[in-house]
């Protein structure tokens, strides 16, 4: 045996053991998004996860990022091809991300999400610009629960989410935009406005959590990244709420079902859109979108304090 086949076998096992050891981490990187949900809920103004939410949360990112590998093992073929052909496989990318998150809402979340003012949806034309939709962001549900929308659209992440297993592979495949939030992001900033405006351009809508992070009991402000990509494209911005029931991680569902107990549903509504405009006033136009989509979602921590107060 030559020395060609001993490195051409120690390269495969080495292969072998990388995708072993992305496989496994499944069941390792839900346990940090265990922590992250965890510490959302930790504020005295909401209930605190029980054991069993716990579990739900770490059995909802499990399958999430396992379902994700298997598809993105799928479409990896196509995916390398493409790069030397000239195609790629974004659409086969948001199928799997649809199917997926939709799974996990109806697994562990509720049996139904309710969509209210569909009619306010932009129609699925695919003309340009697209519209840029901005919603609240309380939870890791929020990422799921917005596929029942029934649109095709592209995030906007932080970097670290693309080493994600599964995750990461579909959402890089789907061409999302990733960007740097710490230290000197300029480059990243700049990649996240020619990314978000060519994908407008190019008829897919773009998804803004405009917060910029999760909080369930505290309302933050909005940043400018999605008002900025709206006016500079003329587009549309599509306001939606979404109200996440506060048993969501520690109802019994789906074992309730079995003797008939009730669950609350996941709710989102879709406001009117605004059309956006060069020169319109970015401040104006981000208090629009912040009444409308907060008009739509019950009153909860520093709101609840306040009201007490009046």
């Amino acid at each position: 045996m030559g020395p060609t086949s001993l490195s051409l076998d120690h390269f495969l096992l080495v292969l072998k053991g990388a995708i072993a050891l992305y496989c496994s981490s499944v069941v390792v990187f839900p346990l940090v998004s265990v922590f992250q949900e965890r510490r959302i809920w930790k504020s005295p103004l909401l209930p605190s996860l029980s054991p069993f939410g716990i579990l739900k949360v770490f059995l909802f990112n499990v399958v999430w990022m396992g379902a994700t590998l298997v598809g993105g093992f799928l479409l990896l073929p196509k995916f390398v091809l493409g790069k030397f052909l000239g195609f790629d496989c974004q659409y086969e990318a948001h199928l799997v991300e649809k199917m997926t998150s939709k799974l996990c809402c109806l697994m562990f979340i509720c049996p139904k999400v309710e969509v209210r003012g569909a009619e306010n949806l932009p129609p699925l034309d695919g003309s340009s610009p697209a519209p840029v939709y901005v919603a609240n962001h309380a939870s890791q549900v929020d990422l799921g629960v917005v596929y029942f929308l029934g649109r095709r659209f592209k995030w906007i992440s932080k970097d670290s989410v693309r080493y994600l297993p599964g995750v990461g592979l579909i959402m890089t495949m789907g061409q999302h935009v990733f960007i740097v939030r710490k230290g000197k992001n300029k480059k990243s900033v700049t990649n996240l406005y020619e990314q978000s405006n060519n994908a407008i351009q190019s008829g897919i809508p773009m998804f803004f959590f405009p917060q910029g992070t999760r909080r369930m009991a505290v309302r933050l402000p909005f940043k400018d990244g999605a008002y900025r990509v709206a006016l500079d494209n003329e587009s549309q911005m599509i306001p939606v709420s979404i109200d996440i029931p506060l048993s969501c991680w520690n109802s019994w569902y789906p074992f309730c079902l079995l003797w008939g107990g009730s669950v609350d549903n996941v709710v989102l509504t879709v406001h009117k859109p605004i059309q956006a405009k060069k020169g319109m006033d970015k401040e104006e136009l981000k208090k629009k979108t912040y009444d409308e989509i907060f008009s739509a979602l019950p009153l909860i921590g520093e709101e609840v304090k306040q009201k007490k107060k009046e």
